[in-house]
């Protein structure tokens, strides 16, 4: 085995170490185990990275080369290098005095996710995926006595959070013992019991957990703020985050007034209808049918328009489509209902062999129903399915190499998505609807300009990041109330969706401001290349090669694409 292939090999062991990332990839073997969260299994965890970093050193990743690599085989090592640095940073970054792991409870998520996978997006057959169940409803009690263990004074917003998720966690168990029951698994009465004592074990948790004192402080400082935005490949100071925030604010706020000025009269509404209600009244006009009186009429809409995308894009040759892919659309679990605001993809598993299929989860509930429309659920489907997250990571987990199929680069996806919610409505998608869509697409979109804001302040602790030109009460002392002020001023979301989004812009440090960074990044990519090929590629042409070019190219930091587009001729 060559040095590279090695280095691979090694790298891909230390990557499956999680259980729950293992089936997310469909890599089999851990199944049945769940995460090990404990204090020995997270030091193991940073001094292996440390091992894998030196045998890079050794590979001439930098520097003078000690083993002839190619182009595409230094992208991957540089991936490498900067996913190793970053996990030894998450892992050991302390704030209060100690690791986000040790306030952090996660118990739910640790639970919850694997079963959902099992349940909803793994082609095994299902008594394989049962005996998995079984093995990791056995190790809920040790591994929730595991998880208290380590745990030290929780932030008070994440114990809420957990215990809420935990709270719903009986429900999905139900599903699962009622799945054996249906499938005749020989397993049913290991399961039972299981269940029982992992029931038992989560309500002792749950009373434990709530004893606990917990704490207030959130922030993590300026420095450490900034070490974490570097390694998630985001090459742009604070600063400028903030200023490109304040700038897309302004700029989106000038297109929305431009739209509203056009559609009121449009609409028969007085000239001076606000944003807010021209927003509700299109809600109202545009509201999609149930015809069984059921909530879950809204996901058959969805996979309606599912069809409709890809019929589009096939027509106009917009997009690479020729891969065994599928979707399966599912309303968010109850458990899970506190972390998912309206919707989430579930990608594809880089490791499981035939059609490459996601998951997507859609939020559903009264309070959330009219942000379930004729505009904007097109938007939703584009941005999680096709030519969204799903096709891009589809494209990713069939690629060749080992680094890039474990490469997460939050930027890259959450860019790639976002510019097709302007691309799409550029290239006709929603014909004669296109300023009813954009109006409500630029109102929606606006949160990705406040997630940048909010999720610098939550890390920081800056107050001063949350001004970012809008008229918002940015003064309590509670950080999660002058978040919140700022995000329902500028999206104008429902309340339960503004205290969900908040929950994850907390705990998933430096994701938030990936959406705007990424967009930023794309469309300034597309711009480069375009004036690159003027007067010899351009149009639909020139699309086709850009998309085709970018999902063929995998998984990596967006930075990195620049390579990809250069090595292709697509850029000086």
């Amino acid at each position: 085995m060559n040095p590279f292939d090695a280095f691979s090999a090694a790298y891909f062991e230390h990557r499956t170490l999680d259980p729950n990332l293992c089936l997310e990839l469909g890599v089999d073997g851990r199944g049945a185990e769940l995460p090990d969260r404990s204090s020995a299994a997270t030091n193991a965890t940073i001094a292996e990275a440390q091992g894998l970093l030196t045998q890079l050193d050794g590979l001439g990743a930098e520097g003078p080369d000690s083993c002839e690599l190619t182009d595409d085989q230094r992208l991957d090592l540089d991936m490498a290098r900067l996913s190793l640095e970053r996990e030894i940073f998450d892992l050991g970054f302390t704030f209060n005095g100690a690791t986000q792991r040790v306030q952090c409870p996660r118990a739910g998520d640790d639970i919850g996710l694997g079963f959902t996978v099992l349940l909803s997006n793994d082609p095994r057959p299902a008594h394989e995926r049962l005996n998995e169940v079984v093995g990791r409803l056995q190790a809920i009690p040790d591994s929730l006595g595991s998880m208290l263990a380590q745990l030290g004074r929780p932030v008070a917003r994440w114990t809420a959070m957990d215990l809420a998720t935990v709270h719903e966690l009986p429900s999905l168990l139900d599903t699962l013992q009622t799945w054996a029951s249906e499938c005749a698994f020989d397993g049913l009465p290991q399961l039972i019991a299981a269940r029982a004592q992992a029931e038992t074990a989560l309500q002792d948790y749950a009373v434990q957990l709530a004893a606990m004192p917990t704490t207030d402080g959130l922030h993590i400082g300026m420095e450490q703020t900034r070490r974490l935005v570097a390694l998630r490949g985001i090459d742009l100071s604070l600063e400028e985050l903030h200023t490109m925030a304040r700038d897309f604010l302004a700029e989106t706020s000038a297109t929305i007034e431009e739209l509203r000025a056009r559609l009121a009269p449009r609409h028969g509404l007085p000239d001076d209808t606000s944003a807010d209600a021209l927003q509700q009244h299109l809600a109202r006009q545009y509201s999609v049918e149930l015809p069984n009186g059921r909530l879950d009429d809204i996901l058959e809409r969805y996979q309606v328009e599912r069809g409709r995308l890809v019929e589009f894009i096939a027509e106009r040759d917009l997009f690479p489509l020729d891969l065994d892919n599928d979707i399966v659309i599912e309303r968010t679990p109850s458990y899970l209902e506190p972390t998912i605001p309206a919707g989430a993809m579930w990608p594809p598993a880089a490791f499981r062999e035939g059609t490459k299929t996601s998951l997507v989860h859609l939020t559903l509930s009264d309070e959330l129903v009219d942000e379930h429309t004729e505009l904007s659920i097109p938007g939703m489907m584009l941005h999680e399915g096709t030519p969204g997250h799903h096709l891009q990571l589809a494209w990713a987990a069939a690629h060749p190499s080992v680094i890039r199929r474990l490469y997460s680069g939050n930027e890259h996806h959450e860019g790639w998505t976002t510019y097709l919610e302007d691309y799409m409505l550029d290239v006709g998608y929603m014909g004669e609807r296109v300023d009813e869509a954009r109006f409500v697409g630029k109102r929606d979109i606006s949160r990705i300009g406040a997630r940048v804001a909010i999720d610098l302040f939550f890390m920081s602790g800056e107050r001063s990041f949350l001004d970012v030109g809008v008229d918002a009460d940015i003064t309590p002392d509670d950080p999660f109330e002058a978040a919140g002020n700022l995000l329902a001023a500028v999206t104008g979301f429902v309340p339960g969706r503004v205290q969900a989004e908040l929950n994850w812009y907390s705990m998933e440090r430096g994701y938030p401001l990936s959406y705007l960074t990424g967009n930023r990044m794309v469309w300034q990519l597309k711009r480069d290349v375009v004036a690159a090929n003027a007067g010899q590629l351009d149009g639909l042409a020139l699309d086709r090669v850009f998309h085709e070019t970018f999902l063929r190219a995998g998984n990596m930091p967006l930075s990195s694409m620049r390579r990809v587009m250069s090595q292709a001729g697509l850029l000086g």
